[in-house]
């Protein structure tokens, strides 16, 4: 097994020669094989070993494992304890899931401050039976049956080349000590149902029946990449993105292929369920305002595009101008500029406010607008509110939600990017003018 193993890598390019790699280290069979395969192999490695207080003592016992192992062995190595629950409490995950952002986290935090150049799991072919089965279970794409991959950007999983019975004979070969997961025979775990009770039948059904799988997927894997180069095709030509925010054409998503393909594609990856992609998709004709949620985003749906940003946390911000800025960088990025009126052109354009400097008061603050929040449009001799002149305007719920406010006192002077307040305006008695610029990159949500 250490032949393949090694001769794998290379044939592969998982490892360079001169890369270090950071072992992903549980005390678990598989792990301590992996580890074991390492130090025979020639490799630089570290360990690394997350607790996430999931099985009280016996949680604290792997760690301590662990320990003493690259202890008695001079590994470099890395320790965390999760509080595992609070973490899925807060973040409105499952605990499978909170296990693994915080596995992955800690692991590439450690990558990059220790300079590791990959980070190497101990996943298998068995693994990857039953995760084709899982995801096969949850509707998915191709993608997700194409399961784990044996590289990953900076994480490799170099034993996807051995199955759950060589790793075991390996380690009874090897006289390997490791710890057993209480957890593991518990069929009430979707994996663990799988392992003990459904692939039994299907090696009864079909003695080849892993070895075909396993051949499956590759092929799978082959197709993968042409609907992936057709999906991108396409992908560039309907979305377009800007920081993390997103901007879908409907239009354009109609004239696709194959658009439910490409809308899934796009949105699994940010944690919406296949269902709501669904009902997504079903929506493409309904009345702008729409929205739906994933753990970490918002869409919403309007006339002519499907907007997709992260969801923000509550709270009102401030941000406050004094006399002597010249410039602003948050929440967007304005030039300021004092110039006197004589001989000077007023600019005429929406993300331009050019105020007569006398009628302000410093320091001027900018906030988001509120219901009930009014003003006097540039033009206009009455007062009018807010949530009135955006709907006059027809502007989008996703742009509504991201306008600032420039106020002076408790009056608003201009509502950023829309309309100034005409009792601020440039007259043929001004003296000295203040110029806003609005520099920032247009926001797609």
């Amino acid at each position: 097994m250490l032949k393949n193993f090694i001769q794998n890598i290379k044939e592969k390019g998982l490892i360079a020669p001169d890369e270090r790699v950071l072992l992903a280290v549980s005390g678990g069979i598989d792990s301590m094989v992996l580890l074991h395969l390492f130090e025979q192999s020639g490799f630089e490695y570290g360990v690394a070993h997350c607790n996430f207080r999931l099985r009280g003592e016996e949680s604290d016992g792997d760690e301590r494992f662990v320990r003493e192992y690259v202890q008695m062995h001079g590994i470099p190595s890395f320790f965390e304890t999760f509080d595992t629950e609070e973490y899925a409490r807060i973040s409105g995950i499952s605990i499978e899931m909170a296990a693994r952002e915080l596995r992955y986290a800690f692991f590439e935090r450690i990558r990059r401050e220790n300079n590791y150049d990959r980070i190497v799991t101990a996943h298998h072919q068995d693994d990857l039976i039953e995760t084709f089965f899982l995801n096969l279970s949850r509707k998915t794409g191709i993608k997700g049956l194409t399961g784990i991959k044996e590289k990953s950007g900076y994480l490799i999983r170099p034993l996807l080349l051995a199955g759950r019975a060589e790793i075991e004979q390996y380690a009874a070969q090897n006289y390997l000590d490791y710890r057993e997961d209480s957890t593991n025979n518990e069929v009430v775990y979707q994996r663990n149902f799988l392992r003990h009770k459904i692939l039994p039948l299907f090696n009864e059904l079909n003695p080849a029946f892993k070895k075909n799988l396993l051949a499956s997927i590759d092929n799978l894997r082959d197709a993968e990449q042409v609907y992936t180069s057709v999906l991108n095709r396409d992908k560039e030509e309907v979305v377009e993105e800007t920081n993390d925010e997103m901007r879908i054409d409907i239009e354009k998503l109609r004239t696709t292929e194959f658009p439910h393909l490409l809308l899934l594609e796009v949105l699994s990856p940010l944690h919406f369920n296949p269902s709501v992609i669904d009902e997504v998709f079903q929506s493409l004709d309904a009345e702008p305002g729409k929205q739906f949620f994933s753990a970490t985003h918002r869409l919403v749906k309007d006339r002519a595009f499907l907007f997709v940003a992260p969801i923000k946390e509550p709270g009102e911000q401030l941000y406050y101008i004094e006399e002597a800025d010249m410039e602003l960088f948050e929440p967007v990025q304005l030039s300021i500029e004092k110039t006197v009126a004589a001989g000077f052109k007023i600019v005429k354009s929406p993300d331009v406010a050019c105020i007569d400097l006398d009628t302000i008061q410093f320091p001027l603050l900018i906030r988001k607008w509120k219901q009930g929040d009014y003003f006097q449009p540039l033009g206009m001799q009455g007062m009018k509110k807010i949530s009135d002149f955006f709907i006059d305007q027809k502007i989008p719920l996703h742009e509504k939600e991201n306008t600032w406010l420039l106020c002076s006192g408790k009056k608003i002077v201009w509502i950023m990017g829309h309309r100034l307040d005409d009792r601020f305006k440039v007259t043929n008695k001004t003296q000295k003018v203040l110029v806003f610029r609005n520099l920032s990159i247009k926001s797609l949500f």
